[in-house]
């Protein structure tokens, strides 16, 4: 989080995680379903969409870490005692630029705080739009529906 305070230029985007899972119907679904593999799923649907671009892209989820998940284009942070909320507003506070920030979120009080901060604010539903219009789909996990890009798998998988 500290290297987003000195990026100027670079866009960062910040996503309510929790929020989005229900603005997407495979993962509205299965909601009731494990909880670390529904976000892991999102994880790698938004690692997917910002693959080869130029951004900074952290995912909030609450609660805790179950197993790690290590993907090249995002961060993801777990709030642990407190709300997701909480996480997103003090990393909105700790950049220097916020007019490069893009905040994901459909919470009202976080879209005001974006706002109110000079963030730019897409909307949950906005967002998952641009996710299921994702040009780079490449590889589909069948069983999860979820695409990642050849050189991500490589990386997760091994390969040259």
């Amino acid at each position: 989080m500290g290297n987003n305070t000195n990026t100027f230029s670079m866009k960062s985007y910040i996503i309510d995680g929790n929020n989005l899972i229900f603005k997407i119907k495979s993962l509205e679904k299965s909601v009731n379903n494990d909880k670390q593999e529904i976000r892991e799923k999102l994880a790698y649907m938004v690692n997917n969409f910002f693959y080869g671009r130029k951004v900074n892209v952290t995912l909030h989820f609450d609660g805790y870490e179950n197993i790690p998940l290590k993907l090249p284009n995002l961060k993801i942070i777990y709030s642990m005692n407190e709300k997701a909320d909480v996480k997103i507003k003090h990393q909105i506070d700790t950049f220097k630029n916020p007019r490069n920030i893009i905040v994901v979120s459909s919470d009202i009080e976080i879209k005001n705080f974006a706002r109110v901060n000079g963030c730019q604010v897409l909307s949950s539903l906005e967002f998952s739009r641009m996710l299921n219009d994702n040009p780079n789909k490449n590889i589909q996990d069948e069983k999860s529906n979820i695409s990642i890009s050849t050189k991500d798998w490589e990386k997760i998988f091994g390969g040259k």
